[in-house]
This record gives structure tokens, sequence and C-alpha cells, in this order.
């Protein structure tokens, strides 16, 4: 139990301060223990930030995941834009995306290596489902193309403005404008006219 507290006294000093910023002393004390305590629950600094890393990166791919498995429809415009809206809330919404948007984009450098293959990890597993998703929907003659993987990349340069948008933008107004715009010009270009 002493474990997931320090995660979450982590979570929020990684958050704030970044790994560089964020001490085990100063995360000990929000947990009410001496900074050696944390040693009898994690190898160290990194041992803990990575553990951090990867409950964030489990909560991102397991919310998607619940999400495509409740799309089923033959309304991808529909499905796609809900996506879309899902991302922009996780990220918004949630302190461990949140965390894991920002280490994404900004590792710690010895760590980089690492943060980037549980990064490409998700997008890998997520870009699967989506190419199933698209070929279903261009099988059944509900968006035009001939295969998935152009519209999913397309998509996909999608979400990463959004998610550029949600780290390094804090203009609701300009998230909304560049959501709008984007999807616009996606959907026209696979849609059937």
């Amino acid at each position: 139990m002493k474990s997931n507290e320090i995660k979450e006294a982590a979570l929020k000093y990684f958050t704030i301060h970044g790994y560089e910023g964020a001490s085990l002393s100063l995360i000990a004390e929000e947990v009410g223990m001496k900074k050696q305590s944390i040693y009898a629950h994690f190898k160290g600094k990194d041992d803990l930030f990575l553990q951090v890393l990867r409950n964030a990166k489990e909560t991102e791919l397991s919310s998607k995941l619940q999400y495509f498995s409740k799309i089923d429809s033959q309304n991808p415009k529909l499905d796609l834009y809900g996506f879309l809206q899902l991302v922009i809330d996780l990220f918004q919404k949630n302190e461990q995306l949140k965390f894991w948007l920002r280490m994404s984009f900004f590792p710690p450098a010895h760590l980089a290596k690492a943060i980037e293959k549980e990064v490409i990890d998700i997008e890998d597993e997520v870009q699967l489902i989506l190419e199933s998703k698209f070929q279903d929907w261009i099988d059944a003659k509900v968006i035009v193309g001939d295969v998935s993987k152009t519209p999913t990349f397309a998509f996909l340069g999608v979400v990463d403005s959004i998610l550029l948008e949600l780290v390094y933008g804090n203009d609701e107004q300009r998230l909304k404008d560049k959501l709008e715009a984007s999807w616009t010009v996606f959907w026209r270009g696979i849609s059937h006219k």
C-alpha cells in the first residue's frame, strides 16, 4: 500500500517539477516517511519514475482500448471524432496522463530511450486497432479508400496535432479551432461526397 502512496506523491512532483525538479526527499515527506524508506519499495528515483510512467501508460492504453471496444458502428464520423474528444479529455483531466504526455515530449535525457520505447509501444497498438477499424469501414464502403494505412496515418496526424496543442498551448479556443479545422479537412478527405 505504501508503494502506491509513494507513486501518487511522485506523480504529483514529477508532473509539476519534471524529473530533475522532483526530489525523493519531498516525495518521502509527502507520504510521511524518510527518504531512505523509499528504497525499501523502489531501487531509486529512476525506478520510481519508470513505474509511475508505466502506470500512466497503462491508464492511457486501457482508456483507448475501452473506447475502441465500444465502437462497432458504421458511423466512423461519430467514432473518430469521439476518439479525438476522448484524447482531449484524457490529457486535460487525468493527472497520470498529463504526466505521461509531458514526459513523452520532454523525457529526462538519460531515460529518453526507455520512455521512447513505452510511447512507441502504445502508438503501435493504437495504430493496429485503427488500421483494422479503417479497413472495416473501407470494406463496408462507408469511407473512401483502398488501404487502411493511409487514413490511419492521416488520422494519427490529427491526433498528434491535438497532443502538441495540449502540451504547448494553453488557449482553449486555439485547441478547439485546431480540432475543428483539422477534423474538417480530414473527414472531407475520407468521406463520400
